[in-house]
């Protein structure tokens, strides 16, 4: 459980929802090095978030996301720090991608926790509160979030892989 309250999970028609607390985007006045060469583009903006180990770095269109081929060598040296890309949609509100090779991921396929983040940023970007987002990793993904002061609903389409207990002593 979090200051903003713990996290909730509902199942809605075919897809699971969960609540998470907003986070903010504070901008990175001096970016690392290892990020912008390993991007191998100049980011429009990047910004950090105090809660969340990742640079999100914002580009201009939906084609430069899906372009991006990062140094996942100089990524690594990011650490703790990922890297996700973001951008305006086509056919979407938002579109990103997510690299954490200091984590052995080197790029997620849907991440649900960046929206936490990517919520806020863009909705107050496109002036609306439901955002249509999509991860444009080679699985890919949709997810449908919403802001709700300082909470995001995200709801996708999900799988069980796993199923644990957790003894407290």
């Amino acid at each position: 459980e979090s200051k903003s309250g713990p996290l909730q999970v509902m199942r809605q028609g075919s897809l699971l929802t969960m609540d998470f607390p907003a986070f903010h985007m504070k901008p990175c006045q001096r970016p690392p090095n290892s990020l912008l060469k390993g991007l191998n583009r100049q980011p429009q903006a990047v910004f950090s978030v105090e809660a969340d180990p990742n640079y999100y770095a914002i580009l201009t269109t939906e084609d430069e996301v899906r372009s991006v081929e990062p140094d996942l060598k100089l990524f690594e040296q990011l650490h703790p720090y990922g890297v996700i890309v973001t951008a305006p949609g086509n056919h979407s509100d938002c579109v990103s991608r997510y690299f954490a090779p200091c984590y052995g991921i080197p790029e997620d396929p849907v991440t649900g926790s960046a929206h936490t983040t990517l919520t806020p940023y863009w909705a107050k970007k496109l002036g609306k509160t439901r955002l249509e987002a999509s991860q444009l990793s080679s699985r890919g993904g949709v997810l449908r979030c919403e802001l709700l002061g300082d909470r995001v609903k995200i709801a996708g389409k999900a799988i069980t892989y796993m199923k644990a207990e957790i003894y407290l002593p």
